[in-house]
């Protein structure tokens, strides 16, 4: 059975091992199957650039426990190996709690667990802190061994390990320091595998630190993926069971996805779940200030690094105007936490500098403290994508605070522990943003009301503006919220 790789806290070098192992079977010729515990975009993004197979996000609060049971079993037994990456520290879930942590993760599927160390500055302590992770709980964890980090000589080796063999814990590889072995990161986590010019580099050493460094002949076993069910059931197709879509079109319609260096926090099952609706995803660069496509009849903003990119977000002014024309023509418009960002009026960049939007929304968008952890969203509204009273379970993980907030009461009430109850997001009859990420095998409702909605809109008809890269900056477009 696949194995779950965790580690006492965030940074340890449980993601550097985890790429160790996919560059090793992929080298191999070997097809490993990446998982990753929790809602994170980044980590995912460089296992499926690694292994060269789409990592699965396995998130118990985002998307339910059979979801979760069903996409590991699904992808997992199609390949030659598997292994699921964990979040934060091993039993780090909801608030204070172990709720959706990689703990539960791994008992739930009954994984045992590789715990990586960071032991820079550790002898003996490292058998209390290991022989505390492997008896707390609940949930109880099956611990199959420890994999050493930044060890630096053999005299710290030898004394490691004979801090983990007096409490009988086998010790599956030591990493020691190395350049490849440093991940560049910046405020929502790693840079992405696009910004990484080395990756093919940093790829191959990967490959050689797992073939040096790591105990093969013990991981090995431990990477073996989930067995094939009899009767399984694509995990797309179940969780659509009730919510089919009659789109009576001679052509799916098209949803305009914006995909760039900008908007690139995207689950791979959103894709999935349109095409499965009847609807037809089309990449789209506002970075590039390329027009929304051809009789395009719905557009989806997911997160990203807008704030990164904002002056020259500013200067895609063709794109800016399809936008503002697309939510002032009545097509459907999705905007997710850095996508939400592009519908108001200013973007202010890291430095505080100003920079004007499509105007779609009326707020302005500033650096302010970071909002982060799972939240309880209730609708408060009769939405483009909602209804009320309907609640649902999202993640939000930002550093930009909109001013002024929703002035029309909101999208829903978001709750969260330590945070108090507020009204967020902002809605119309053709528009839903908000901060909140979802992960809509988790509510499937969601991209079904889409596309009933883009089945029932008008393609946007392309305008001569749209030709043209220097059309005059959206002013004040008609209002689609707040």
């Amino acid at each position: 059975m696949a194995c779950l790789i965790a580690a006492p806290s965030s940074g340890s070098g449980k993601t550097l091992v985890s790429l160790c192992l996919a560059a090793w079977a992929r080298r191999q010729g070997r097809r490993l199957q990446p998982f990753k515990v929790g809602p994170d975009y980044l980590d995912p993004q460089l296992l499926s650039r690694v292994s060269g197979l789409t990592c699965r996000n396995l998130d118990p609060l985002l998307c339910g426990p059979e979801w979760l049971e069903r996409c590991f079993a699904w992808h997992g037994s199609r390949a030659d190996l598997a292994l699921v990456e964990g979040v934060m520290g091993l039993f780090d879930g909801r608030g204070p709690s172990s709720e959706g942590s990689s703990a539960a993760v791994a008992a739930q599927l009954n994984l045992p667990v590789v715990l990586v160390v960071e032991a820079s500055r550790q002898a003996g302590s490292l058998a209390a802190l290991v022989r505390g992770f492997r008896d707390h709980g609940p949930p109880p964890v099956q611990l199959a061994g420890v994999v050493l980090n930044r060890v630096g000589s053999e005299r710290h080796h030898a004394l490691l390990a004979e801090a983990l063999e007096s409490i009988a814990v086998p010790l599956l590889g030591v990493l020691p320091h190395h350049p490849s072995l440093e991940l560049p990161s910046r405020h929502l986590g790693l840079l992405p595998p696009g910004e990484l010019h080395d990756l093919e580099q940093r790829q191959d050493q990967w490959a050689d630190l797992a073939a040096r460094h790591l105990d093969l002949e013990q991981l090995e076993p431990l990477l073996a993926p989930p067995a094939p069910q009899a009767r399984a059931e694509d995990p797309i197709r179940w969780c659509l069971r009730d919510h089919a879509v009659a789109l009576e079109q001679p052509e799916p319609p098209t949803v305009a996805i914006a995909s760039d260096a900008a908007f690139h926090f995207r689950y791979p099952e959103a894709g999935e779940l349109l095409e499965a609706v009847g609807l037809e995803p089309v990449s789209w660069s506002p970075l590039a200030d390329e027009p929304l496509p051809a009789g395009c009849r719905a557009v989806l903003l997911p997160g990203g690094y807008p704030e990164l990119h904002a002056a020259q977000l500013a200067a895609s002014r063709r794109s800016l105007h399809d936008l503002a024309r697309a939510a002032a023509a009545g097509l459907p418009v999705v905007a997710e936490c850095g996508g939400l960002l592009l519908l108001g009026s200013t973007l202010s960049d890291a430095e505080g500098r100003p920079h004007r939007m499509a105007g779609v929304l009326p707020f302005s968008a500033q650096q302010g403290a970071l909002s982060l952890g799972y939240r309880q969203a209730t609708a408060t509204a009769h939405g483009l994508l909602v209804r009320p009273g309907e609640t649902l379970c999202g993640h939000e993980f930002h550093r930009w605070q909109l001013e002024p907030v929703a002035t029309n009461g909101g999208l829903w009430q978001l709750e969260g522990w330590g945070t108090p109850q507020r009204s967020e997001g902002w809605t119309a009859p053709n528009v839903h943003a908000s901060w909140l990420h979802l992960h809509w095998a988790g509510c499937p409702v969601i991209p079904s009301r889409l596309a009933a909605a883009a089945g029932r809109a008008a393609p946007l008809p392309t305008s001569a503006a749209s030709s043209s890269p220097m059309s005059p900056s959206p002013r004040s477009s008609r209002s689609a919220g707040g």
